[in-house]
């Protein structure tokens, strides 16, 4: 199988798809990768390197397009990308489609074969090729959180740790998944005050019980969720509903009581948000102000650390590349249930019951289609 690797193209977007470590291992299998010139630049990846790995380079991403049966990126392909797309391509990378119409409709055109990484799912349960992004966004968000609290980004003014004889600041973290794990470690590091709020009562005796008093740890409701943000300097949402749009957890009304100058980091904005005042917004403006609360929104915070992110992803995604490589899709995704979970767009049709029920679509099962 022809495998391409295109240049991302979203604002700040740094990460690549396949590292020439990865490449190497599709080559090793015999199949041809096609690499855009440039594409790993940005993160210290060269042509050379590639090359060495066995690659051939691409002038353009259409060439990339045009002479590969999978496309393997990082990000949702733009809207130039998508018509590039043809049918029975397969596209390998993250989709984010239920807060996102407009792509989804796309996909649906173009007649490609869609597997993203964010709802295929792992033998022990989990996202396994969320996860790593999921731990960096996670320890990330404390670290935007805590520099936005600064009064020279808008914020109140306010470390986050504190100092002798004055108070930490108070973190409250929306789900205790992979990114309020990873949240939750950052913040008790930096001498933070740190409530975590979620609905599975095992997660939060684990927290606990690895933590102890060094955070309080609250079953999440309406009631609770107001009462953590509203005592929040800083509050940072990590719900997830595979595959669907996020919960909106906080209200607008909430957003209008809270301290002035705090902030908000909404690591669910690829998913649509759990903010009621979430946009999605970029690294080159990463922050608007509503009813005084900094919100920090941006889509794709990892790409901020693309070369940490890029290898973290390789080492969650390489394994159903090569498995789709050698056995096409089809055999790929009877032969791995959790693969075949990844399928949410094939041959024009939406086949992720979530995505369909979001966006209004008919949901077909995968298996029809490789039946």
């Amino acid at each position: 199988m022809r495998i391409g690797l295109p240049q991302e193209i979203k604002n700040h977007e740094y990460r690549v798809g396949l590292t020439p470590a990865s490449v190497r291992d599709l080559v090793t299998h015999g199949h041809p990768v096609l690499v855009q010139s440039g594409a790993g630049a940005a993160i210290g990846l060269t042509d050379a390197q590639y090359l060495a790995a066995g690659a051939t380079l691409a002038n353009t991403a259409a060439q990339v397009f045009a002479e590969s049966d999978m496309v393997v990126k990082v990000k949702e392909p733009q809207a130039q990308e998508c018509a590039m797309l043809r049918p029975g391509q397969i596209l390998y990378t993250y989709l984010h489609l239920a807060p996102d119409p407009e792509q989804t409709a796309a996909l649906v055109q173009s007649g490609a074969v869609c597997i993203a990484y964010e709802t295929i799912t792992g033998p022990g349960g989990g996202l396994p090729l969320l996860a790593p992004m999921s731990e960096v966004a996670g320890r990330m968000a404390v670290q935007a959180g805590a520099a936005h609290l600064e009064k020279s980004k808008g914020g109140m003014g306010i470390l986050l740790g504190g100092v002798p004889g004055v108070a930490a600041a108070q973190v409250a973290i929306l789900g205790a998944g992979v990114v309020g794990t990873h949240a939750l470690q950052m913040a008790v590091g930096m001498g933070a005050q740190v409530t975590v709020l979620d609905k599975n009562v095992d997660r939060l005796r684990y927290l606990d019980l690895i933590f102890g008093n060094r955070i309080h740890t609250v079953y999440s409701n309406a009631q609770s969720v107001e009462d953590a943000v509203l005592a929040a300097d800083l509050v940072i949402g990590g719900v997830l509903i595979p595959g669907a749009a996020a919960p909106k957890l906080v209200t607008r009304s909430m957003i209008g009581r809270m301290k002035k100058g705090a902030v908000i980091v909404d690591v669910a904005i690829d998913q649509g948000g759990c903010f009621e005042t979430s946009h999605a917004t970029t690294h080159a403006e990463p922050t608007y102000v509503v009813d005084g609360v900094v919100h920090y929104c941006v889509a794709n915070m990892p790409g901020a650390v693309a070369r940490t992110s890029t290898f973290a992803l390789n080492n969650a995604t390489i394994g159903h590349a090569v498995a789709l490589a050698d056995k096409g899709w089809k055999q790929a995704l009877k032969d791995n249930l959790h693969l075949k979970n990844g399928l949410n767009v094939a041959n024009g049709q939406v086949t992720y019951e979530a995505v369909a029920q979001t966006l209004g679509y008919a949901y077909v099962n995968p298996d029809l289609l490789l039946a």
